[in-house]
C-alpha cells in the first residue's frame, strides 16, 4: 500500500472508536485537539483510548485479580498489534499510528505497569519510588508525543521526563484531599517522618508548621524538574515550544498557587483562573518570538 492509497475502512471505523472513546472520557478532549495540527488528530485520539480503556481496566474493576487478568489481556492486544495481527478496534487504529510513526513498544508497556501498579496500591515509601512510578505513568506520554513530533532521540526525551514528572507530581500535590479520599497518598512516608508530619494528621487535613514545610520541599524539588525540563522547549519547532512552555508553565503557576495558600490544599483544589491562562498564553508567544 502506497501513502495516497485510502485508509481501509475498518481502520476508519476504529478510529472513530477511538474519537469516541476520546471525546466520552474527557470533556475538553475536542478543543484540546484543535491545538494540534489535523493530521495528528487521529493519532493522538487512539492513543488517549489504548490508555483510557487500559486505566478503566484498573479502576473499575474492584477485584484485583480481575483487574490485573484485564490488563493482561491488553497487554496480549498490544503485542498482536505489533505482529500486525491486531483484533481490537483501539488496536486496529494503534496498529496504524505505530506503523506510521515507528513508535517503539516500550512506551506502552511502561503505561499497562503503572496500571498494574495503581492496582496493588501501597503508597511509597521514597521520593525515588514515587518518581519510579512517574516513570511509568506520566514519561511514557511524553516519548509518545515526541514520536508522533518526529522526535526520538535521547536528550528530548530525558527534557520531556523532566516535565511530564513534574507535571504528575503537581498534580499529586494540587490533588491531595481528592486522593486521600480515594485511599491514595502520594507523599513518601521518609519525607513525612523527615518533617514530622504524621498520617494520622494527614488524615484529618490538618495544616500544620511541619506540612507546610513539607509541602514546600516537594514543591521546590517538583519545580527544579520543571526548570530542567524547560529546555525542551528550544529544542523543538517554533509551535511545539510554544506549547511546552504553556505546559509546563501552567505547572509553575499551580505551584506558585498552592504557595500562595500556605500549601492548603485541603480546604481548596488550587486551580487557574481564565485570567492566569491567557497569561499563560500570552508568555508562552513571547518566549517563542510570536
Amino acid at each position: 500500500m502506497t501513502v495516497t492509497d485510502p485508509m481501509p475502512a475498518a481502520t476508519v471505523a476504529a478510529f472513530t472508536e477511538c474519537d469516541r472513546i476520546a471525546r466520552s472520557h474527557y470533556e475538553n478532549f475536542t478543543l484540546g485537539s484543535r491545538l494540534l495540527p489535523r493530521h495528528l488528530r487521529r493519532h493522538i485520539a487512539a492513543l488517549y483510548a489504548f490508555a483510557r480503556t487500559a486505566d478503566d481496566l484498573a479502576d473499575e474493576e474492584p477485584d484485583p485479580a480481575r483487574a490485573l487478568a484485564g490488563l493482561d489481556a491488553w497487554e496480549r492486544e498490544l503485542e498482536a498489534c505489533y505482529a500486525g495481527t491486531p483484533h481490537h478496534p483501539v488496536f486496529v487504529a494503534l496498529a496504524d499510528t505505530v506503523r506510521s510513526f515507528a513508535i517503539p513498544i516500550e512506551p506502552f508497556r511502561r503505561l499497562l505497569t503503572a496500571f498494574r501498579m495503581d492496582v496493588h496500591f501501597t503508597g511509597f515509601a521514597t521520593f525515588d519510588e514515587l518518581l519510579h512510578y512517574c516513570v511509568h505513568s506520566a514519561n511514557p506520554v511524553g516519548h509518545l508525543v515526541l514520536h508522533l513530533f518526529g522526535h526520538g532521540d535521547a536528550e528530548r526525551q530525558a527534557r520531556s521526563d523532566d516535565i511530564c514528572s513534574a507535571l504528575q507530581l503537581t498534580n499529586f500535590w494540587q490533588d491531595l484531599a481528592v486522593d486521600l479520599r480515594k485511599g491514595r497518598v502520594y507523599l513518601p512516608r521518609e519525607d513525612m517522618a523527615r518533617f514530622g508530619y504524621t498520617p494520622e494528621e494527614l488524615g484529618r487535613h490538618a495544616v500544620t508548621p511541619a506540612f507546610r514545610e513539607l509541602m514546600a520541599f516537594e514543591c521546590a524539588r517538583t519545580r527544579a524538574l520543571f526548570e530542567r525540563g524547560f529546555t525542551l522547549a528550544s529544542m523543538l519547532e517554533r509551535r511545539r515550544g510554544r506549547e511546552i512552555r504553556l505546559f509546563a508553565g501552567g505547572g509553575m503557576a499551580i505551584l506558585e498557587r498552592l504557595e500562595a495558600v500556605g500549601y492548603d490544599a485541603f480546604t481548596a483544589r488550587p486551580t487557574l483562573s481564565r485570567w492566569a491562562k491567557m497569561g499563560l498564553v500570552a508568555r508562552s508567544l513571547v518566549g517563542s518570538g510570536v
